[in-house]
């Protein structure tokens, strides 16, 4: 007979097998049964409208969309100030900062690497938290002052943008450790537009606050949401402990084989690899995006002001496309559709989106593209590779998608800065015809989304058998 706990059924394992197969299913149907009659959330019943969700995941799932809600407020709440000190730079300093970025990157991992392999997994983000509430508390003190050098905006930029990477790639390291594959493709639509309405409350906070607290206090309060975050990431963990406890404890401290493990097992296994080379892929792409809007706005529109009104136009516009779609799509759709469909959804936009460009490089298409791009990135591509993460051991979740989710993500950004200057400045080449240099990036970014399906398939068709069973 094995030991019981009180862990409801559906947050354990799915691939449990003590005892015998009646007395598991029968023990699991127990305790759903106890649960539901208990306690039904009250949160249940409209949930259950948008996704299909337990009455015993409710609560993870509101603190896991509090949890991602809390960073990316905080992240966007200092955003802004992250801009200006971008302007104090100027643009000549700016193409430096994204290599600088870069390089911390490379510094930081295995920092990060050594940190893992210290402290039980449990302790981790309280600390990586911790360390970067540091920072803030620091930078408010520094900036308080008055005096902003060009080597103090410069510091302030790369930190942030290494601060915004380290903080969102904790949470879903966090979220694939804790929830089963068979729940992130259920909910990891949901969990994502709580960061979505973070990122859509935070520059809200700063529009109202900045010029009544100065854009220095702001710091203060993205550190109040980051404690906070902290808290909610440690009831998590202590919701979800008795599925952490029927795994080995081997696992609570990672030891892995060095500080540079992370990057060992990108190269060493063809599935992560697969991964990174599909984040690189799509940083490639999106950058080129990035700078044709840049390019073609500066060009139609001279007017300072009317740019601006742009820009926040399209946020506000992508961010309630995002959180609708996240809250009602994606969890259908990657259900009924699978992850390798619904990551290779935002491929096949930007091939139709570089095609587009090469034939009328104008305003209203690039605002277009810009808008679906970053939509269906948000609320469902990303949401689907996060789901492939679910099933890697503890190693690889906090190693290998931190190396990924950082260094790789960031390398995208630094290379397509050079490719694409060389192509234009270098070549002479002409936004269009990049464009359609770009569209064979895009394929294999495409046929890189299939490729992770495949190799997911396996796993999943397991999973499935789980839940039939």
């Amino acid at each position: 007979m094995r030991s019981l706990d009180n862990t409801p059924a559906s947050l354990r394992p799915a691939t449990q097998t003590t005892g015998t197969e009646e007395d598991t299913v029968s023990i699991e149907a127990q305790l759903i049964d106890e649960t539901s009659n208990a306690a039904r959330p009250w949160l249940e019943r409209p949930l259950n409208r948008v996704i299909a969700i337990k009455p015993d995941e409710v609560q993870g799932a509101m603190l896991s969309f509090a949890y991602f809600f809390a960073v990316l407020c905080a992240y966007y709440i200092i955003r802004p100030v992250r801009d200006e000190m971008g302007v104090t730079v100027g643009q000549a300093g700016l193409e430096k900062l994204f290599t600088i970025v870069f390089v911390v990157m490379l510094a930081a991992v295995p920092l990060f690497g050594w940190v893992v392999s210290r402290f039980e997994k449990r302790r981790i983000v309280p600390y990586v938290y911790a360390f970067f509430i540091a920072n803030l508390l620091g930078f408010w003190a520094l900036l308080g002052t008055g005096t902003i050098t060009a080597w103090v905006a410069g510091a302030f930029f790369v930190w942030a943008s290494v601060f915004n990477l380290f903080v969102v790639s904790m949470f879903w390291i966090l979220m694939s450790d804790l929830w089963r594959t068979d729940q992130a493709k259920r909910l990891f639509g949901f969990i994502a537009a709580g960061g979505s309405a973070g990122a859509f409350m935070g520059p809200l906070i700063t529009q109202t606050l900045v010029k009544v607290v100065g854009p220095t206090t702001l710091l203060l309060i993205s550190a109040a949401l980051l404690l906070a975050s902290i808290a909610v990431a440690m009831r998590l963990r202590q919701l979800f402990e008795g599925q952490c406890a029927d795994r080995q404890r081997s696992s609570d401290v990672l030891t892995g084989k060095g500080i540079l493990a992370g990057a060992e097992a990108v190269w060493r296994s063809p599935f992560l690899f697969r991964i990174a080379l599909w984040i690189l892929l799509a940083n490639i792409v999106s950058t080129f995006f990035y700078f044709e809007q840049t390019r073609i706005v500066g060009e139609t529109i001279t007017d300072r002001a009317s740019r601006v009104q742009l820009f926040a136009r399209l946020d506000l516009a992508v961010s309630v496309l995002t959180i609708l779609s996240q809250v009602f799509l994606a969890a259908r759709v990657i259900g009924r559709f699978g992850v390798a469909t619904t990551a290779a959804a935002l491929p096949a936009v930007a091939v139709v989106g570089l095609l587009a460009l090469s034939i009328a490089p104008v305003l209203a298409v690039i605002v277009t593209v810009m808008a679906l791009e970053r939509a269906i990135a948000f609320a469902l591509a990303n949401p689907a590779v996060k789901t492939l993460y679910t099933s890697l051991d503890p190693e690889e979740k906090y190693k290998a998608q931190n190396f990924i989710d950082t260094v790789v993500y960031r390398g995208g950004d630094a290379m397509s800065g050079w490719l694409f200057n060389g192509l234009s400045k270098g070549l002479g080449l002409g936004m269009a015809t990049i464009a359609l240099v770009t569209v064979p990036v895009a394929l294999l970014w495409l046929a890189t989304s299939f490729a992770l399906g495949r190799a997911s398939g396996g796993e999943a068709e397991e999973v499935d058998d789980v839940e039939a069973a």
